[in-house]
């Protein structure tokens, strides 16, 4: 998000999407920044609101472009500036930690950073207190009654800012609207695992868990430590969060509990809880080489209990059941969120939204993190709860929402495409992913042909090479009659007084895509090549 006043930038979080299935060979996927590049100079600072990385994992990549200062917790800026140190542009920013409740003056923005829960510590609120009103941001959080590290969210500071200036917009995080009820505690969480520990007695156990949910490690290791364990962070994400949140006083392992991976060897395997990366079955984290049995530390064995404290991100549900498969196929016992409730979201649900609704009492109201469903079933509790029906705006990434004494309309647009990421930032657009795209589901047939374009004469071939449309050691058939049509419809063209080297290369596919459609019904991607003599 954006905000604008005074002719200045306010940035609201800058993340990163991981890539759907179909996006093939994609390695993230950022937001178009075009309108940042074009407005660097006017950009006053970044406000984050928690660590995650689809909140701060862009911002390694917009200062490549621009540079201005992030504002967050000492928790946030240390997940966000791993990775801006990892691409070497910590001197195009400052870091500048704040507190629960600071209010500060950010060039003409004045912001007030509110405490809110979330699964992973010191998230905040935005407040943004401006001529027209104030805007809250609610960033990710839940409403955790008994939170791991007793920080509960502010709602009396969203209440009082309510009932004395009054909430002008309140933009609301979305992700679990549809989903009844009250999210569970994280508490609750730690009661399972300690159970899970107590059955695991005579075993090696280890973790999985998002690398940045300290509150999640820190229940895993008081019920390793309590259960007679020492620890072992396994994967470079886990050690370095593990190693910061220390430093900062955020996670509570005593160092003679907290061991090196290399070092496991000098303990039972029933005295060891491991915590490793990998619980979205990424292919080359720590956990999925466990599962594939191509780690250097560790080989999973029947005597082994794996949690798997977390739930799949939709689109890694195969990714997840490959590696579950891959750690049983080796003996392990595996315990996940379908067999027991080691897992509780961090976002709201349905009845805390409402309560949040209830508290805060905005004049206007736009969905925002989700789904376009989740969205609209915010907006649905956002009119139960009492907002105005014209007064819930149905916003879209690119939309320019003005805030005036009129009241709030959309009033433009701005880019707000995707960049797809393959080794380096806009190396693929569009067109490269449909083309890739019709490789996997259809492959490539490429018609190679030599000519003597004077003499309108074949010299060479034709020759056909496929790739993923048939199996040419078994297709000679085929193949033969291709290259037999394919030689008839060059010589036509010459026959008809062709002597271009494009057209002729125009007429190859459409030969060939005709024969491929009437032999196959399939459409595989066809490269013809017509080579001058």
């Amino acid at each position: 998000m954006v905000l604008e006043q005074d002719d200045r930038l306010l940035i609201i979080d800058c993340g990163l999407m991981f890539p759907d299935a179909d996006m093939h060979g994609i390695d993230l996927v950022l937001p178009d920044f075009t309108y940042l590049r074009e407005n660097a100079d006017r950009i006053e600072a970044c406000v984050a609101t928690h660590g995650h990385e689809d909140h701060v994992g862009g911002l390694s990549y917009l200062l490549r472009d621009c540079s201005f200062p992030i504002y967050g917790s000492a928790l946030t800026l240390g997940l966000a500036a791993n990775r801006i140190d990892e691409s070497g542009l910590l001197d195009r920013t400052r870091l500048v930690t704040v507190a629960d409740g600071d209010r500060l003056a950010i060039g003409p923005f004045d912001v007030e950073f509110i405490p809110v829960t979330h699964s992973v510590p010191h998230a905040h609120a935005i407040a943004v207190h401006t001529p027209q009103g104030v805007i809250l941001h609610s960033g990710d959080f839940k409403l955790d009654l008994t939170p791991v590290d007793n920080r509960l969210t502010d709602l009396s500071r969203m209440g009082a800012i309510a009932t004395t200036e009054g909430i002008r917009l309140l933009m609301g995080d979305s992700t679990n609207a549809e989903s009844r009820g009250h999210a569970p505690s994280e508490r609750d969480v730690g009661a399972v695992l300690r159970s899970v520990f107590h059955a695991a007695e005579g075993r090696r156990v280890i973790t999985a868990s998002f690398a940045s949910h300290i509150h999640r490690i820190q229940q895993i290791a008081d019920a390793a430590i309590q259960s007679g364990r020492v620890v072992a962070t396994l994967g470079l994400s886990v050690r370095k969060n593990v190693r910061l949140a220390r430093e900062l006083g955020l996670l509570r392992i005593p160092d003679d509990r907290l061991i090196d991976i290399e070092d496991i060897g000098d303990h039972p395997p029933h005295k060891i809880c491991v915590i490793s990366t990998g619980s979205q079955g990424e292919p080359m984290s720590a956990l999925a080489l466990l599962a594939a049995g191509n780690n250097r530390w560790l080989k999973i064995t029947e005597q082994d209990t794996v949690v798997l404290s977390s739930h799949a991100i939709p689109g890694n549900e195969f990714n997840v059941n490959r590696v579950i498969d891959g750690l049983l196929r080796l003996g392990a016992e595996v315990v996940h969120t379908g067999v027991a409730d080691v897992h509780a979201t961090g976002h709201a649900q349905a009845e805390e939204l409402k309560t949040l609704l209830a508290i805060t009492r905005p004049e206007w109201f736009i969905p925002i993190h989700g789904e376009y469903r989740h969205l609209q079933a915010h907006a649905k509790l956002a009119r139960i709860m009492g907002v105005r029906q014209d007064h819930v705006l149905d916003c879209s990434d690119g939309d320019v929402v003005t805030v005036s004494d009129d009241g709030l309309a959309v009033t433009g647009r701005v880019p707000a495409g995707l960049l797809y990421v393959d080794g380096i930032v806009g190396d693929v657009g569009q067109g490269v992913l449909r083309d890739r795209r019709v490789l996997a589901d259809e492959g490539v047939v490429v018609v190679v042909v030599a000519v003597d374009i004077s003499s309108g004469k074949v010299i060479t071939g034709p020759e056909i090479i496929t790739r993923g449309w048939v199996y040419a050691p078994e297709a000679d058939e085929l193949l033969d009659e291709g290259e037999a049509r394919v030689a008839d419809a060059v010589e036509a063209a010459f026959a008809a007084g062709t002597r271009d080297v494009e057209l002729l290369e125009k007429e190859v596919r459409r030969t060939v895509g005709r024969f491929v459609s009437e032999r196959t019904r399939r459409r595989p991607m066809i490269v013809p090549v017509v080579m001058e003599a």
